[in-house]
């Protein structure tokens, strides 16, 4: 089963605009409710039994079973017959905001996450609709719960066999979009190493540098218009909370976040795609980016987003046949690529690779991604081929 989505933005009537307004707030008053409910089932088992807390105390029977996702259907299931405002919504799209409130006790539990926090006015910005009609989508309209037909920007037609199993609005400070999940019946062999390999090496001197001799130079996305972003910010928290010029200034600072965003990810595909032209195995390093965004350049981390590429970079080299592999980081910079003599650990600041043995020298950057490369090669389990002496750089 193949699954794609597709994003495209929508051309909603002033009407239509009101009526998923609507139902943004009644989804988050039901996450709300939902949430104080399971959180006061949690605090009225937290306290001590011999003891009484300073702050309050939660009256539940003992026998009070826990919140669960199925129970809170059921109890939405009644409250929608005596108000009206939950009568109106979708019935189904009420439904995955409490799935996906399930969803983030189940990260919270399992993989570390935060507790699910209340969400302010205007913090919810995206309706799911897991199920739609025969035929939702005719040309540039597609047929939405509760609206009716809706015209959208049709940006690239959709793949003939696959049909449209669910639709997710989302609200963004450009406009309406709706993401369009498409499935098709067919199974997808996995990608087997073949072909020309390719090694890359991550870092903030310069974006990436590939086995082949190419450096990649980093945008700033962030810092490039941090100045701008500021002074919208401040222009923002001089204005009165709640009035239509304070809303008026948080919708800029929305739309330039949303530039550097949309900056970013044209980048990332950008160079994915170039990445993949020619080769048939791509290899990067496995890194902790978490680990990096608490350095002393967290800031500069986080604006090159190397994780959100190397994500993209596979998903790109899945969808064009290249195989995607990531090796072990340690010691890339510390060994020649050469000779395979261990240089020893060096500085951030020395930017060249010169190999006491064999001569080799090299941007330092350069000689990790073609360790890394060798690496890869060696666990598809193909044959290592060391440069060698007096190569230079990107020859084959």
């Amino acid at each position: 089963m193949l699954n794609l989505t597709y994003p495209y933005k929508l051309k909603l009537t002033q009407e239509q605009q009101q009526t998923y307004e609507a139902w943004l707030e009644t989804s988050r008053r039901v996450w709300n409710y939902a949430l104080a409910e399971r959180k006061d089932w949690y605090k009225s088992r937290a306290g001590s039994i011999d003891r009484c807390s300073l702050r309050g105390e939660y009256v539940i029977p003992a026998d009070a079973p826990r919140p669960t996702f199925s129970s809170q259907c059921k109890a939405l299931t009644q409250a929608r017959k005596v108000y009206p405002d939950l009568g109106a919504a979708h019935s189904q799209m009420l439904q995955q905001v409490l799935r996906r409130l399930e969803k983030a006790f189940v990260s919270m539990w399992e993989n570390g996450h935060g507790f699910p926090r209340f969400k302010k006015p205007g913090r919810m910005r995206s309706l799911l609709f897991p199920q739609l009609g025969k035929t939702p989508v005719r040309g540039n309209r597609v047929k939405l719960p509760g609206v009716g037909w809706v015209k959208m920007r049709l940006s690239r037609p959709i793949p003939e066999g696959f049909i449209v199993k669910q639709a997710q609005v989302v609200k963004r400070a450009s406009g309406w979009y709706v993401m369009l999940t498409l499935q098709c019946d067919v199974a997808v062999p996995d990608i087997t190493p073949h072909g020309e390999a390719l090694g890359i090496d991550v870092g903030l001197s310069n974006y990436l540098a590939t086995s082949t001799g190419e450096l990649v130079p980093r945008p700033r996305f962030l810092v490039d218009l941090q100045s701008k972003l500021r002074l919208l910010q401040q222009r923002a928290s001089h204005k009165v909370k709640g009035s239509n010029n304070w809303r008026k200034a948080h919708h800029k600072v929305a739309k330039l976040y949303e530039r550097i965003r949309n900056g970013r990810q044209d980048f990332f595909y950008k160079l994915a795609h170039r990445l993949c032209d020619g080769v048939g195995m791509v290899f990067a390093e496995k890194l902790n980016f978490q680990a990096w965004a608490r350095g002393l350049f967290s800031k500069h981390t986080l604006d090159a987003a190397h994780g959100e590429f190397l994500r993209i970079l596979k998903w790109v080299c899945w969808k064009r046949g290249v195989f995607y592999a990531e090796v072990n980081a340690k010691g890339t910079s510390q060994i020649c690529p050469s000779c395979g003599t261990n240089t020893g650990k060096k500085d951030l600041s020395v930017r060249v690779h010169r190999c006491p043995e064999c001569g080799y020298t090299t941007d330092r950057d350069i000689a990790a991604a073609q360790i890394v490369m060798q690496r890869g090669l060696a666990a598809v389990g193909q044959t290592v081929k060391m440069l060698g002496e007096g190569l230079s750089v990107g020859s084959p």
